[in-house]
């Protein structure tokens, strides 16, 4: 059985790292087996951040490459669990 990766990716959604964010997730959208996009409902919460789940799929390099690029950017912060 291969390994499961999956990344938790919390984003301040009023920042440009939003759109962003939307640029990787597309560039690396063959990586992505299953995105769970889940909202703070309270808007004091967190400064009304967003937070993504990713389960990954594929080469592992290329989802080190993904988490990489989420990492750089400002406003976002980046989780991962493999198992």
């Amino acid at each position: 059985m291969s390994e499961i990766r999956v990344l938790g990716v919390l984003v301040k959604t009023q920042s440009e790292a939003a759109l962003k964010v939307q640029e990787i997730l597309t560039k690396y959208g063959c990586s992505i087996r299953t995105r769970l996009g889940l909202h703070t409902p309270d808007i004091s919460a967190c400064d009304s951040c967003g937070l993504i789940l990713l389960e990954l799929t594929g080469n592992v390099d290329e989802s080190i490459r993904l988490e990489n690029e989420l990492w750089a950017l400002d406003g976002v912060k980046v989780q991962k669990m493999v198992f």
